[in-house]
């Protein structure tokens, strides 16, 4: 008799810690989308180049009536459809609600005039973009929490190939900033920097964070497994 109210508690405390463990992942993924939202608006104001998803999108727009969202959202796709067929697993939904919710967010702080409160050049603004953009990036992915389709990509590859995290999302960023470019798409200073810096700081970002607020990494922890949260 005395047994059950003993494995009752176990269960409940099992579920408490359960729980805890997603609140904790889900306002991890919040503060990155956050961080990444703002940063990506200060790059977009500095004006001094487009990111490298941006510059094939820009790019296939010179040639194929679409939008700019429409072209990303088909870049996204088709990461998740590689994804699912190497892992030979459904692609999880979560990284179209990151997709969208960045883009909202985006949306709110540019018509908001944020950026423009600011007080630097457009080269410091355009820097500090790029520095939030990739500590975003690393909260997100460490998080496990909708992560973006680009990086689940570039997760698999780390995993299956064994190749460093900021050298599988590198060579996926030249990718579509070379086939961008031979389509029409526009570079400037702000491109290079964002692929030179995002890349190759999100793995550090996400170390520090490890070591600093031992945040566990949720995202690069185990191979082939869809992050939780995000089917």
């Amino acid at each position: 008799m005395s047994d059950a109210p003993r494995a009752r508690g176990g269960l409940g405390s099992r579920l408490s810690s359960k729980l805890k463990k997603l609140r904790s992942q889900h306002l991890v993924y919040l503060a990155g989308c956050s961080l990444f939202s703002l940063g990506a608006t200060f790059f977009i104001q500095s004006d001094l180049g487009a990111d490298p998803l941006d510059v094939f999108a820009l790019g296939l727009l010179e040639h194929v009536p679409l939008s700019i969202g429409i072209a990303q959202a088909l870049v996204a796709l088709a990461c998740l459809f590689v994804w699912a067929v190497w892992n030979r697993r459904r692609p999880p939904l979560s990284p179209v609600f990151t997709f969208f919710l960045c883009g909202s967010m985006i949306d709110v702080l540019r018509a908001s005039g944020t950026a423009g409160h600011v007080p630097v050049s457009e080269f410091a603004l355009m820097m500090l973009g790029v520095l939030l953009c990739t500590y975003g990036s690393a909260l997100i992915i460490m998080s496990g929490v909708g992560i973006r389709a680009m990086d689940l990509l570039a997760i698999s590859m780390y995993h299956k190939w064994r190749w460093p995290f900021w050298a599988a999302k590198g060579s996926l960023e030249i990718l579509l900033l070379g086939s961008g470019y031979l389509m029409g798409g526009p570079t400037g200073i702000g491109t290079v920097c964002f692929l030179i810096f995002v890349d190759a700081l999100i793995q550090p970002c996400m170390r520090l964070n490890a070591r600093l607020f031992s945040l566990q990494n949720h995202g690069l922890a185990q191979p082939g497994v869809v992050p939780s949260a995000s089917a």
